[in-house]
């Protein structure tokens, strides 16, 4: 039995040669890292992260967006985890692999004939250059809902990783492949298949102002009868109904004075009057008022009686 000595002449090739490998790697575009965690090959530059070779990017709570190198993006949907591969460059355009597990993604790019994206269940090729419009989304049992968007779309080739079947997706059409099978397709899907709407505020936010963040009015901030109160809204005027007749009387008492007593029960009698009108109005009868209210000779009795001490 022979053995090969490797001289260090021969390791340094050897090293040298990765060495150059690596360097002619191009990048494949970029992310925010505070959008999402990123692992595998990569650089860090101005809070972003340049993706190189073979990486996956995890978004974080929020959609997280690679900007590509060839031009387009990749919008990786909230908690969801994609790897991204890049292949030889040919003419300065790297074809590219997308795999996701679960989540979903929104891809927009020119697309080639070398790009391929795949799932747990499925593989999409590209039949023909065209600008890929392209939304994904697979579940935790599979159901796997794409959306070819655009009428410039390219043709979708879609094949069963663990088969033979295969299904041609063309442009602008929108599908489900329930639990991931090309033999159990809904032909014209209804839900979205990309990126789900993000709130418009934080969960912090939420929970400091649950009513929403607009202007509330001084009305709203402070309602009746607090704002009429602080002089913050108006207050509100009676309106008098149809047919019913209504008298506003305002008399001063004053305890030394009886023609001031004798005023405010003729007052009160008007009051009655009206009352009485407006009940006949309605068809309502008015209810007899107390006599001994409405008597002004004992009224002025009682008041001289409190003058000159009488009993």
């Amino acid at each position: 039995m022979r053995f090969r000595v490797i001289r260090v002449c021969e390791l340094s090739f050897l090293f040298s040669g990765m060495s150059i490998a690596m360097a002619q790697q191009q990048p494949i575009g970029t992310v925010g890292v505070q959008d999402a965690t990123v692992a595998g090959a990569l650089e860090v530059s101005n809070g972003r992260a340049v993706l190189v070779g073979n990486t996956t990017v995890t978004a974080r709570d929020r959609t997280a967006e690679i900007e590509l190198k060839r031009g387009g993006t990749v919008r990786v949907c909230a908690t969801t985890g994609l790897h991204v591969t890049g292949g030889a460059g040919v003419g300065g355009t790297i074809p590219l692999m997308l795999a996701m597990d679960r989540g979903a993604i929104e891809v927009q790019m020119p697309a080639t004939t070398r790009d391929v994206v795949t799932t747990p269940d499925l593989r999409f090729t590209i039949r023909g250059d065209g600008p890929l419009d392209l939304q994904l989304r697979v579940t935790r049992n599979g159901d796997t809902c794409v959306e070819n968007r655009g009428t410039k779309a390219p043709v979708l080739n879609v094949a069963d990783q663990f088969g033979e079947a295969s299904y041609e997706l063309k442009s602008g059409q929108h599908v489900l492949f329930e639990h991931g099978s090309l033999k159990e397709v809904v032909d014209h899907e209804s839900s979205a298949c990309g990126c789900p709407p993000e709130p418009t505020m934080s969960v912090a936010d939420a929970l400091l102002n649950p009513g929403g963040g607009g202007e509330k009015t001084a009305a709203e901030q402070h309602p009746f009868p607090a704002a009429v109160s602080a002089g913050l809204a108006p207050a509100a005027v009676p309106q008098a109904s149809a047919g019913a007749t209504h008298t506003q009387v305002t008399a001063a008492l004053n305890s030394g004075d009886g023609e001031d007593t004798l005023a405010a029960t003729k007052a009160n009698e008007a009051s009655g009057a009206t009352k009485s009108a407006a009940a006949a109005t309605t068809g309502q009868t008015a209810p007899d008022p107390a006599k001994s209210s409405k008597n002004p000779f004992r009224a002025v009795g009682r008041f001289f009686k409190r003058v000159f001490g009488g009993r």
